[in-house]
C-alpha cells in the first residue's frame, strides 16, 4: 500500500516520549486558520515557488507547456491551480536552484518502515517510537493503520498527532496498535471552533470520549492562539472537556509565525497577519490555570 506525505523527520524529541521519527501525512480535513503548515491540507501533491532561491533564468518558462508561469517587471508569476493540475512538472526538473519544488511524496508501507525502522537503536535507549502527524494521519486511515500494524510488529511505540476528525470505523482499528494519542483540543465552543477551523466540533469531541472509554493513553495538545483560544471561557470548557473524559495531561503550544512563508509558497492566502506571538509571561499565566484545576500542563 502506498500513502502520500510530506515529510520525515528523525531525531525528534517533543511529539512524544524519547528519540522518535515524526512521519507528516498530507491531507486534513479541517482548515485552522492559524496552521503552520498549510502545505499540509490539501491530500494531493502541490507546487512550491520559493521567491529568494529564483534566480530568473527562464528555464521555467520556457519549459512550462501549460501556461501556469511566467515573468512580468523581472517577477515570477504563479497560476497554482493550473500547476497543481499540471501532470508534467517540468519546470521542476528544469530549475537548477531549487526555487520550484513539488510537495509531498506517494511512499510504499515497505519505503517507509525502513525508514522508521533505522533508528531502532535510538528508540530502543531513549524509549521513543515513531509518531505520525500531519495534515491529519487519519485522513489516509488505512495507510496509517497498516503502519501502525508494522511498526507494532517490530515493537516499536507509536503516537498519533491527530486533530480528532476520524470515521469511528478507523478509530477503532488504529486503538490496538497505538501507544499514545496525541489529540488536539482548540475551541469549545461549536460556533467559534466552525468559524475557525470549518468543521463541527461535535464527532472531535465523540471521538475523543471514545478513546476515553476504551482506556487509550491520552495527551491533549493546546493552540493558544491570541484572541481565538486564550479567553478564560475557552480555558474552562477545554478543562471542562478534559474532567469529563479523565484526563490528566495538557500541552500548550503558543502560536508562532514560522509558516506563514508557505502560505504564498503554495498559493495559499494567510489571514492571520493581525495575530502576535505570546511573550512568555502569558503563556505561564495559562499554564498555571491548568496546574491548578490539577492537570499536568506543558509547554512545548
Amino acid at each position: 500500500m502506498k500513502g502520500t506525505i510530506i515529510n520525515i523527520q528523525h531525531y525528534a524529541v517533543q511529539d512524544g516520549p524519547g528519540i522518535r521519527t515524526l512521519v507528516f501525512f498530507k491531507g486534513c480535513p479541517l482548515k485552522c486558520a492559524w496552521c503552520c503548515n498549510p502545505e499540509s491540507q490539501s491530500p494531493g501533491s502541490q507546487l512550491r515557488y520559493i521567491s529568494y532561491r529564483c534566480k530568473q533564468c527562464m528555464e521555467c518558462v520556457s519549459a512550462c507547456t501549460n501556461s501556469g508561469v511566467s515573468s512580468e517587471e523581472g517577477h515570477m508569476s504563479h497560476s497554482f491551480e493550473l500547476c497543481n493540475e499540471c501532470n508534467s512538472k517540468i519546470c521542476i526538473d528544469k530549475c537548477n536552484y531549487d526555487a520550484v519544488a513539488l510537495t509531498g511524496k506517494d511512499i510504499s508501507s515497505e519505503e517507509l518502515l525502513a525508514s522508521i525502522a533505522a533508528d531502532i537503536s535510538f528508540y530502543r535507549n531513549s524509549g521513543g517510537g515513531v509518531t505520525f502527524s500531519g495534515g491529519e494521519p487519519f485522513a489516509q486511515h488505512e495507510f496509517l493503520v497498516e503502519m501502525l500494524q508494522k511498526c507494532k510488529a517490530l515493537d516499536i511505540h507509536t503516537a498519533i498527532e491527530t486533530c480528532g476528525w476520524a470515521s469511528e470505523k478507523a478509530l477503532r482499528k488504529a486503538i490496538p496498535y497505538t501507544d499514545l494519542f496525541l489529540f488536539d483540543l482548540k475551541i469549545a465552543d461549536p460556533d467559534l471552533h466552525l468559524e475557525f477551523t470549518r468543521k463541527p466540533v461535535g464527532p472531535i469531541l465523540a471521538n475523543l470520549e471514545l478513546l476515553s472509554s476504551e482506556k487509550a493513553d491520552i495527551i491533549i495538545r493546546f493552540p493558544v492562539i491570541a484572541g481565538i483560544t486564550d479567553s478564560t471561557k475557552n480555558l474552562e470548557g477545554i478543562a471542562a472537556i478534559m474532567y469529563s473524559n479523565n484526563l490528566k495531561q495538557i500541552n500548550l503550544m503558543p502560536f508562532h509565525s514560522l509558516g506563514t512563508d508557505k502560505y504564498e509558497e503554495h498559493g495559499m492566502k494567510y489571514t492571520l497577519d493581525q495575530i502576535k506571538e505570546f511573550d512568555p509571561g502569558q503563556i505561564t499565566a495559562i499554564r498555571d490555570f491548568f496546574l491548578k484545576q490539577d492537570f499536568i500542563c506543558e509547554i512545548s
